[in-house]
């Protein structure tokens, strides 16, 4: 039964409190362990989007050619730490195998699939928990400037209705007419009404603050330093606070994967893409709908009063210095866009970053791994590690519970080649 079996979540970020969320719910005895106290970190600074619009994998075609016109660019969208690092390497050889259309293609039903599931439960939590985390459903809209990056973006609002997703395809009249309060100088934009934000701190502090009244046991602070194991099942974590049994255990503890599956023998590729942002406090005229600045890569989210934006992606390590110019650049791309946004570029202690954990392919990683039979992994979200969170939680129950799965899981294997 449920009831007597004793669930251990490694990670205490978004993916790891939904899943717990959802085991908890099904009844089972759940432990949290978090090598923070749940404050910080990438499920708090990131730009509060969960996007069924964003069916693109990150691995597609010309991800590659715009990645290598841009990786040595410190100030680049997309920047990689020059460095010889083995890991690295072999992520990068399979992440430019997997960036092709054949792939891509095949990924994007299954992506599909799974921001669906995972935009109707989260409102579901909302329903069932409060809304206390900001959530507003009223859709984000796909910026451009480049009539280049217009003829794109129109091609995938089409193929996002084949999907469908409903796509409203504007002008910049059009636009301009949604933000009544500021200027916006862009060429045109597509606004997906399904999309929804909402402000992520809350909602991880909204989450745990539920699961601390049900039940869930949260060890915060506590690194893990290994594993018990009995031939093909782990019996306990070790970690610097003492040792806990798990009948069942859940890896999610997002970047920090390949440090934690070292334990167990196993290697899973996958890399930290350090993400930026800065949020600016009850400004005085706020956007009214959240943006992606499409030709700069930069995310707006308009948070009640407050107002984010954030982006880029920098593959350099776990432990990499916070690099200024990468702020300057999502700074610059949003005055760019909104020319007579009241906001000032903040002190260095303003600036955030967090690491979002990155496949080679795109996907994240859910499922059980052959090597012990009681460890389930969740890990490898990306940028989509909210929009995400709530399905991959209830995948997640599903599978420690040995039930039929929402949706079809073969494309998130943990050992995909």
């Amino acid at each position: 039964m449920a009831s007597s079996t004793n669930v251990t979540i490694v990670g205490g970020g978004v993916i790891g409190l939904c899943c717990a969320y959802y085991l908890n719910k099904a009844g089972y005895q759940v432990t949290v362990i978090e090598r923070g106290d749940i404050t910080n970190g990438t499920s708090f600074g990131n730009a509060g989007y969960v996007s069924p619009s964003h069916f693109i994998p990150l691995a597609s075609p010309g991800i590659i050619a715009k990645g290598l016109r841009w990786m040595l660019s410190s100030s680049s969208p997309f920047y990689i730490k020059p460095r010889f690092n083995a890991d690295l390497i072999r992520w990068g050889m399979a992440f430019w195998r997997k960036a092709n259309a054949h792939t891509m293609e095949h990924n994007i039903p299954h992506l599909n699939n799974i921001l669906h599931l995972s935009r109707e439960l989260t409102t579901d939590i909302k329903n069932e928990i409060g809304n206390h985390f900001r959530m507003e459903e009223i859709g984000c809209f796909m910026l451009y400037k480049n009539p280049a990056t217009e003829k794109h973006e129109i091609e995938l609002a089409h193929q996002a209705t084949r999907l469908n997703i409903e796509a409203k395809v504007m002008n910049a009249q059009e636009v301009q007419a949604h933000e009544p309060d500021v200027e916006v100088t862009a060429r045109g934009g597509v606004l997906y009404p399904i999309d929804c934000h909402l402000h992520p701190g809350d909602f991880m502090s909204t989450l745990k603050q539920h699961l601390q009244q049900a039940g869930v046991s949260l060890q915060l602070n506590t690194t893990v330093t290994g594993f018990e194991k009995n031939g093909t099942r782990v019996q306990a974590v070790i970690t610097d606070k003492g040792k806990f049994n798990c009948d069942e255990l859940v890896l999610a503890p997002g970047s920090w994967l390949p440090v934690i599956t070292e334990h167990l023998g196993i290697h899973i590729l996958l890399q930290a893409g350090k993400g930026y942002s800065m949020t600016f406090e009850k400004i005085e005229r706020n956007l009214r709908y959240p943006a992606i600045l499409i030709d700069r890569r930069t995310a707006m989210t308009p948070m009640g009063p407050d107002l984010r934006m954030g982006g880029t992606m920098e593959i350099s390590g776990l432990n990499s210095p916070l690099l200024i110019k990468r702020a300057e650049a999502i700074f610059n791309a949003a005055k760019d866009y909104y020319p007579d946004l009241p906001v000032s570029f903040p002190s260095r202690e303003k600036i955030w970053s967090g690491l979002r954990p990155l496949s080679p392919d795109g996907l994240p990683y859910i499922g059980r791994h052959s090597k012990y039979n009681n460890l389930t992994i969740a890990c490898g979200h990306a940028m989509l590690g909210l929009s995400l969170a709530a399905g991959t939680g209830k995948l997640v129950e599903e599978i420690v519970g040995k039930k039929a799965t929402s949706i079809e899981m073969t494309a998130f294997a943990v050992e995909r080649k």
